[in-house]
């Protein structure tokens, strides 16, 4: 088997509804720009409050994708 080489990169997604949801609009927008993602590990949760009730989660999400750099 070739050896392999994967860029990891962090994303923060938002909902107004869970933190489900968070993670999935992070993963989306990110398939938009970046091909052949392969793995999504949700980091951290939170959520951002205002007045002490809950505007929205957040998820932050780590997401790989084979890197297809030069070979120099």
């Amino acid at each position: 088997m070739a050896e392999s080489v994967y860029k990891v990169i962090e994303l923060v997604g938002t909902s107004t509804e869970s933190w489900e949801k968070a993670a999935t609009a992070a993963v989306t927008r990110a398939s938009k720009s970046l091909r052949d993602l392969r793995i999504a590990e949700v980091a951290q949760l939170d959520l951002q409050l205002e007045n002490g009730e809950v505007r929205a989660y957040r998820a932050k999400v780590k997401v790989s994708f084979k890197y297809e750099g030069s070979d120099d």
